[in-house]
């Protein structure tokens, strides 16, 4: 299965600190920058993210970031 891309800009997301969030590693959310359950057809599982302070982060939205679940910026060289 090829990780689809969502899109390529990353999601701004403001986080609460102790709050768990579920990225989609996938690209089939329809719920993006979070997990739908769409990955089940897939072998791919979401990565859990754990806010250690609130504040806004950046979730990768092409997929492909190797600091996954936030963007790294890889997205500008697609």
């Amino acid at each position: 299965m090829e990780i689809k891309t969502a899109k390529n800009t990353p999601y701004p997301v403001e986080v609460v600190k102790g709050q768990t969030y579920y990225w989609c590693s996938c690209g089939l959310s329809n719920n993006q920058p979070f997990c739908d359950g769409s990955h089940q057809r897939t072998d791919l599982v979401p990565e859990e993210f754990v806010a250690s302070e609130s504040k806004t982060v950046y979730f990768c939205g092409c997929k492909q970031s190797a600091n996954g679940p936030l963007c790294d910026g890889t997205h500008k060289s697609l």
